[in-house]
């Protein structure tokens, strides 16, 4: 099997026939999400953009985990009776006769025990992709056409990855993909980011009634 962390976006292409097209109708509307922002919440967003603005280029992994995404998702609310947030998960599937697999760093599926249908993923590393270091976007990729073979009906799949304070989002919608341009957590997008996430739940929402 081959594990997720070893794709790179090239490969996938090669291997799956899958492209890029720089102009995607589902990837724009995730994009132009909109939230109103009570009080309460406009306090906790504008404390950790702080805390990125000061911190984002010192975090390790594991910091960026706990002190950055971990809040977001916590403002996002993903608390849900038809979908549950998994972490470390195993996914795998066989695709085009190769064996595609690894554990996810953050996914909504359905289930309780274990994912059985997933809808969206999180990938995150802690720095920038320098030369030498891997693909984060490839590997989100590798997770949704996962996701994609496991799922017994055809709709798109939504995920993200993040390199320190820039949060990028990716649509794969059959063999087609987007990517949107980094937004910076740091400054006022991350009002966007945390309206672009929440919308997902309304994506979700419509995905249960297929």
């Amino acid at each position: 099997m081959r594990n997720f962390e070893n794709w790179e976006t090239q490969d996938l292409e090669m291997a799956f026939g899958i492209q890029k097209v720089r102009n995607m109708p589902l990837l724009n509307d995730w994009l132009s999400a909109t939230e109103a922002f009570n009080e309460f919440d406009t306090k906790r967003i504008e404390r950790l953009r702080e805390q990125i603005l000061e911190f984002a280029d010192y975090w390790n992994e594991d910091e960026l985990k706990m002190q950055c995404i971990s809040v977001i998702l916590d403002i996002v609310d993903y608390k849900s009776n038809d979908y549950a947030i998994f972490s470390q998960r195993p996914l795998s599937a066989t695709i085009n006769g190769i064996e595609i697999g690894g554990r996810v760093d953050f996914m909504l599926a359905k289930g309780k025990q274990k994912p059985v249908k997933p809808y969206f993923f999180i990938h995150e590393y802690k720095q920038e992709t320098k030369k030498g270091s891997s693909d984060p976007k490839g590997q989100l990729l590798a997770e949704l056409l996962t996701a994609q073979a496991k799922n017994d009906k055809a709709m798109p799949l939504y995920g993200c990855y993040v390199l320190g304070r820039s949060w990028f989002f990716l649509v794969l919608n059959g063999s087609e993909y987007a990517v949107s341009n980094a937004l910076n957590a740091s400054d006022s997008d991350i009002y966007q980011i945390i309206a672009i996430l929440r919308k997902i739940k309304d994506y979700i929402a419509v995905f249960l009634k297929m």
